[in-house]
């Protein structure tokens, strides 16, 4: 039989409803295969007992006849997400230690049907960061190479613990996070399949809060089939988050496979940039003619705010994380540096317990919050996110069922590529990106082909909000005619 790590989440679900395997031999494979992929660093907290315990819970329910729709898999979960009884870091020294007593709705919605959790998942640190190197934990690595080469190369981030370990096998889905790009751009770097519902689909309940307004919880897999399956799980409303919508979860399953004849795609022509890379541009142009093939229409639409996105994105997010992070002091929980009086152990906490790029963005962000520059900066930026929500309402209102883009300006780039000197160089990773989070709408990424040094390429989706099942039949469509990419070979595999 195939190793049981290679069965996608569909195949493995199928292959346990039929009593083919069990939920404890998943368990054991994948805790294997993590051990052997340390290399990677993909985790910061393994927790194999608890993954066995879990499972033989699971043998247990599917004999008696009550399996959850996840019985059984085999998941990662990013280390945002509060998980009871179990350490969660948000990647940062100010939380190392830090073992909450409950658990996030979403992690707890995943334990409802039935999945099982193999550990904590690397993430940059506070989410703040495009390719995972911030992490205090270290930095995680991607499980592929360029063609020829052995330079490290960057999984994406924020969530490329969660990329990192769908690309190489270690689990069998994972939670992530989305504030400006943080699922699709680690799913597009490393050849997997990441949605960033709408803001409100996922509760973001007991997940460590990075800029309230933008962040929402969503799936990182390696099918557009397995991120559906994951998505309508997570999904849901919470009465505990005053931002989670009462809206029915579909059957996104249902929605894979479905035909996109007829339906409008549009093609944004602000995103055709200056100095686009010829291989973006290129892949681009083949899901525009794939979509053609599928039966689609194709307009050219125009969302002029688009330029002004990056900017105000980076007042808003370091504003609103200025406020969420001051929580972190010393004083109720998480790391304390003592100091000659409170005033002193406050800023000698945070100086210790915080990185370079969360330093900057709390700076950032009182700066712009700060008055006299309030006005100036913050509310500008409000401003200018209502009307790039509004450029997407008249898309959608001109009969659009979909905008299609590039997820990234490039293939993953190598540890210390980017960004050591000049921030912004890595701030212009999340370009394709942050629209969908500054107006709140849904967006997939899906492996679409290879750059000339074989690494993965993605295309974006983007769809009206709560519309996610629409992103799914398109997302799928771009599946099934793109090129299947073999996964990268297990260099960082001990023992094989």
């Amino acid at each position: 039989m195939t190793d049981l790590t290679d069965l996608t989440l569909a195949e493995a679900r199928d292959a346990l409803a039929k009593k083919k395997i069990s939920a404890l031999d998943l368990a054991n494979a994948q805790i294997a295969q993590i051990e052997r992929a340390r290399a990677l660093n993909a985790f910061v907290t393994e927790t194999p007992d608890v993954a066995r315990a879990m499972a033989i819970e699971s043998d247990a329910r599917i004999a008696r006849g009550e399996a959850g729709p996840l019985e059984g898999m085999p998941l990662g979960i990013k280390d945002l997400y509060c998980t009871a009884g179990v350490q969660t870091t948000a990647g940062s020294h100010i939380l190392e230690g830090f073992t909450p007593a409950y658990e996030s709705t979403v992690s707890a919605n995943l334990w409802r049907d039935g999945a099982v959790m193999l550990g904590k998942l690397n993430l940059d640190e506070f989410a703040m960061g495009s390719s995972n190197e911030t992490s205090y934990f270290g930095p995680v690595i991607s499980p592929w190479r360029r063609q020829g080469a052995n330079a490290a190369l960057v999984p994406g981030g924020s969530s490329g613990g969660s990329s990192a370990a769908v690309a190489a096998h270690l689990c069998f889905g994972a939670t992530a996070t989305d504030t400006g790009g943080s699922i699709r751009q680690p799913a597009a770097f490393t050849g997997t399949v990441g949605i960033k519902p709408t803001y409100g689909r996922c509760s973001r309940w007991g997940i460590v809060a990075f800029a309230s307004s933008l962040d929402q919880a969503g799936p990182i897999a390696r099918t557009v089939r397995d991120a559906a399956i994951l998505l309508r799980s997570m999904a849901g409303h919470d009465p505990k988050d005053t931002t989670s919508v009462n809206v029915p979860v579909p059957d996104y399953e249902a929605a894979v496979g479905r035909s996109i004849k007829g339906m409008k795609i549009g093609i944004p022509k602000e995103y055709r940039l200056d100095g686009m890379s010829p291989e973006i541009e290129k892949l681009w142009d083949q899901g525009i003619a794939w979509m053609k093939e599928a039966g689609a229409s194709i307009v050219e639409i125009s969302l002029p705010h688009t330029r002004y996105a990056l900017p105000a994105y980076y007042i808003v997010a370091p504003a609103e994380a200025s406020s969420n992070l001051a929580r972190y002091d010393g004083v109720r929980y998480g790391l304390r540096v003592p100091g000659k009086d409170i005033a002193d152990m406050y800023e000698s906490t945070r100086a210790a317990g915080f990185g370079k790029e969360v330093r900057r963005r709390i700076m950032i962000g009182t700066y712009v919050l700060s008055a006299g520059y309030y006005d100036a900066y913050y509310v500008r930026a409000q401003k200018i996110r209502t009307l790039i929500k509004r450029d997407f309402e008249l898309a959608f209102a001109d009969g659009v069922d979909a905008i299609l883009t590039p997820a990234t300006p490039s293939a993953a780039f190598g540890l210390g590529e980017k960004g050591s000197t000049d921030p912004v160089e890595m701030y212009l990773n999340d370009i394709f990106t942050v629209t969908v989070n500054m107006a709140g709408l849904p967006g997939i990424a899906v492996p679409a082909g290879t750059s000339s040094e074989g690494l993965p390429l993605g295309l974006q989706v983007i769809g009206r909000a709560f519309d996610e099942e629409t992103l799914f039949a398109v997302a799928g469509a771009i599946e099934q005619a793109a090129p299947k990419v073999a996964p990268p070979p297990k260099w960082w595999a001990v023992g094989e």
